[in-house]
């Protein structure tokens, strides 16, 4: 186990905060979700902009994914980067911007299928490159294997 020193970390500098954490796992944790939020406001700037949030981007992703068939309501739901109770609300506001069309199951009239417009194919054409550039610049300072063991430490924590 490491030793507890006196020198504050960056996190706590960042926060300004005088005490140590109780544990570098509960440090760990700060420091994640700070990182979350810095990467999440980065690629807000990108994408609103274009008139949508970073929740309606990821929709919008996701149905373009889902190719022609379209995509069950519930299932972009499971789907989502941050999950969100609001679906509907969701596809309301962006099918009213109409990037998005839905339509009741005819097989399962319980079932809206949502599938995304021309309009909506358009604006992630424009967002792509662009995108994508903030994806990377986010990542700048990590070299290809760090990024790998990254995305390796990311996956442990999400396991349950």
């Amino acid at each position: 186990m490491k030793k507890a020193t006196s020198k504050t970390s960056r996190i706590q500098r960042e926060l300004k905060q005088r005490k140590p954490f109780p544990s570098r796992r509960q440090e760990a944790g700060v420091a994640l979700l700070r990182t979350a939020d810095v990467v999440k406001r980065r690629m807000a700037k990108v994408i609103e902009p274009a008139g949508v949030t970073l929740q309606q981007y990821n929709v919008l992703r996701i149905l373009r994914g889902a190719g022609e068939g379209g995509i069950a309501t519930l299932e972009i739901a499971r789907r989502m980067i941050e999950q969100t109770p609001g679906i509907t609300r969701l596809l309301d506001r962006l099918e009213h911007k109409r990037l998005v069309r839905r339509e009741r199951c005819p097989s399962d009239r319980r079932q809206v299928l949502c599938w995304i417009t021309a309009p909506g194919l358009e604006l992630l054409d424009d967002l792509d490159v662009t995108v994508n550039r903030a994806d990377s610049h986010a990542l700048r300072m990590l070299g290809g294997d760090e990024v790998d063991r990254l995305i390796e430490l990311l996956d442990s924590i999400r396991e349950e």
